[in-house]
């Protein structure tokens, strides 16, 4: 079996990115791998033709940056425990274009993502981040759902 020496964990902070945590960091453990966990803040809206009283574009931009470095940390804290072989990384843009561009520029040998499994007219309208992925990803994805609970 080929070995995964960089894993990718893309995660939105939702339990979908806990569950998926679980397993990037069992094989990361397995492999002896090196672990990236990424965090893409979806281009926000332009605000700047609207009257938006007392910041900036820029500002919230940076604000909305600050706030998901911090969510990051405590989300590492929580679910990474025992494990330095990580490092961590926010950016900007559509989650799968960055995840793609990410994993292409750090050669990354698997990535893990959590999917929420939308069908229907939630599919439609909100698309699948994971499902791109899955279609345009420079190596192999291994997409985590919530244990199905009867």
């Amino acid at each position: 079996m080929k070995r995964f020496e960089k894993i990718l964990l893309a995660i939105d902070f939702s339990d979908y990115s806990e569950v998926a945590c679980e397993y990037a960091l069992t094989l990361a453990k397995s492999f002896n791998s090196s672990l990236l966990v990424l965090h893409v803040i979806n281009e926000p809206v332009d605000l700047r033709g609207f009257y938006v009283p007392h910041i900036s574009f820029e500002q919230l931009e940076q604000e909305i940056e600050t706030g998901a470095v911090k969510m990051l940390e405590t989300f590492c804290t929580e679910n990474i425990k025992e494990f330095s072989a990580f490092e961590t990384s926010v950016v900007a843009g559509v989650p799968y274009e960055e995840i793609i561009r990410v994993a292409t520029e750090q050669e990354i040998s698997l990535i893990v993502i959590g999917t929420h499994g939308r069908t229907g007219l939630d599919h439609l309208i909100f698309g699948s981040t994971a499902e791109r992925v899955v279609r345009s990803a420079p190596c192999p994805v291994m997409t985590i759902r919530l244990p199905v609970t009867p």
